[in-house]
């Protein structure tokens, strides 16, 4: 899948989040990069900034939150799981703070090709978009945002 059929399905997902959560964003941003940092080969997405939840009055005149969907890890554990029929081996998790990530979640069978991919994006999207909100690791999982 090309870079641009990949923002395009990030984009995407951006449409399908209900308005009524979209205009409560503020101040963030929305990147694809083709690999995550060194160190991170897994990680799908990351949220760095500060979550709604804990902006105050001195929150102003701070560059934008930033949310990063990588997608050489997503195309590479869909094709896994793909050959594997829905068993990925990678970690989950997330690193908390005022930074949230989103690593391959094993476990999600039936998916290949396009299909998966499509999903995997959704699920990375809106992973990332929680952060933003406040919404940690532990409650996404619980959620099936893992």
């Amino acid at each position: 899948m090309t870079r641009e059929e990949f923002e395009e399905l990030v984009a995407e997902a951006l449409d399908r989040i209900p308005p009524e959560l979209t205009r409560l964003m503020d101040n963030v941003a929305v990147f694809v990069e083709d690999e995550p940092p060194a160190g991170e080969p897994e990680l799908l997405g990351l949220y760095e900034g500060t979550p709604l939840t804990e902006r105050g009055e001195w929150y102003a005149g701070v560059l934008p939150d930033r949310i990063t969907v990588y997608r050489g890890p997503t195309l590479r554990m869909v094709e896994r799981e793909s050959a594997t029929g829905g068993r990925d081996t990678g970690d989950t998790g997330g690193t908390g703070d005022a930074t949230g990530g989103h690593e391959a979640e094993s476990g999600r069978a039936g998916r290949n090709g396009r299909e998966g991919v499509v999903e995997e994006v959704e699920i990375t999207v809106v992973h990332e978009i929680a952060h933003h909100f406040g919404i940690d690791d532990e409650r996404l999982h619980a959620l099936g945002y893992g």
